[in-house]
């Protein structure tokens, strides 16, 4: 008997089982051929882009489906169940990162050139913030952006950029009056086939399905038109958005602790020792009662979250918790999940393994928990409150 819910409506749920379809059909299957190339096509986003799956949030004018923030967590719950971290990482940050500001604060322009071909899936976008020096501190980024007289020339370094070797496009936070702080950064629309710009393609732990680079910015000339927004706000846009980012991390690692789960409870009836399926020892029984309440917890709080977030609500306090809690949790799950495999979750065959290497970068990506710790002290302790920056 299904539950009744608080957020998802019958169409939420008929939309659920499109998106688990096209994950069951169309992505699980090439998992082996994605991780082993290191990379996926540019096919599957443009097949997302024709199921509608990569403007959800955006304008119909644009493409998009305008469509309420819970078709977004279903569409990040399913996506996360394709068990490979790199293939929703890519997704994801293209959709609710690299281009959310694009839709937030970009010209016309911008977004009939960018938005609208990455809503179509014709194009993969990607997002540049840290640097090789700088990682969490946004305000002491190095790259610049020196404006000429029909536009910017930039030079300078990113690092760990997800969809940076084989992106079309990125969204740049660059300084456009370095003297300023963080009251002179921007962001500004590369293309990455500029001349000036190269990349490196980084080789990683896990997310093997995913490309992540190093690119360099060689006196790289930009139209004035790819300035996103007012100039000089960039900081502030970002960091609006990092809610967004971390609550789409936090809805993902919930997902997958679930998958991880699902697998060991299946796991647990196959294998048997001492006569009997090993789900039967009260210790494993036990261990997974305590692992499937911290997910309930996590779900639930997440959850409340994304409802403040739909009602325009000042969430960084609870969104920083989501992000802290859940990737922290998600390591804790699947390293005791991976513990009742014993040899063969350290077999590369089982899909566990694979969930292991991935889930540990979540704790790094899109802000380190030490960070989250810090954003929530100042709340909490010292009373510092947020301001919107699109607006």
């Amino acid at each position: 008997m299904k539950r009744p819910s608080l957020y998802f409506t019958d169409e939420h749920e008929l939309f659920r089982q499109s998106v688990r379809q096209f994950i069951a059909t169309e992505v699980v299957p090439n998992t082996e051929a994605w991780e082993t190339a290191r990379r996926i096509p540019i096919s599957i986003f443009q097949r997302m882009g024709e199921l509608g799956f990569l403007g959800l949030p955006f304008p119909e004018a644009y493409g998009g489906s305008n469509a309420d923030f819970w078709f977004s967590v279903v569409f990040l719950e399913e996506l996360a169940r394709c068990g490979m971290g790199g293939f929703t990482t890519a997704v994801s940050v293209h959709e609710y990162m690299a281009i959310n500001h694009i839709a937030k604060a970009g010209s016309e322009y911008l977004k009939q050139t960018y938005l609208a071909p990455a809503i179509a899936g014709q194009k993969v976008a990607a997002l540049a913030i840290t640097e090789p020096d700088t990682g969490s501190d946004v305000s002491a980024i190095r790259t610049i952006a020196r404006r000429t007289d029909d536009g910017y020339v930039i030079t300078g370094a990113k690092t760990f950029i997800s969809n940076g070797t084989y992106g079309d496009f990125v969204t740049l936070a660059v300084k456009t009056a370095p003297e300023k702080g963080t009251n002179g950064i921007s962001l500004i629309v590369v293309d990455l086939d500029s001349p000036g710009v190269s990349r490196t393609k980084l080789n990683k732990m896990g997310w093997h399905s995913s490309d992540t680079a190093e690119i360099r910015f060689d006196e790289v000339r930009v139209p004035a038109q790819n300035l996103i927004g007012v100039e000089h706000s960039g900081f502030y846009y970002l960091m609006e958005s990092l809610q967004l980012e971390r609550l789409v991390a936090a809805i993902m690692a919930v997902s997958g602790a679930e998958l991880a789960i699902d697998w060991t409870l299946t796991y647990l009836q196959e294998r048997e020792a001492f006569g009997k399926p090993i789900g039967k020892f009260q210790a494993i029984r036990h261990k997974i009662a305590d692992v499937a309440t911290e997910v309930e917890v996590a779900k639930q709080f997440v959850y409340h979250t994304c409802w403040l977030f739909m009602q325009d609500e000042g969430v960084v306090k609870e969104c920083s918790m989501a992000k802290l809690y859940t990737s922290e949790m998600q390591k804790r799950v699947i390293d005791t999940c991976l513990q009742f495999f014993g040899g063969y979750g350290y077999i590369e065959d089982y899909p566990i393994c694979r969930a292991y290497r991935d889930a540990r970068v979540g704790t790094i990506a899109g802000g380190t928990s030490e960070i989250m710790r810090e954003i929530i002290a100042k709340i909490v302790i010292d009373a510092v409150a947020y301001k919107p920056a699109y607006s």
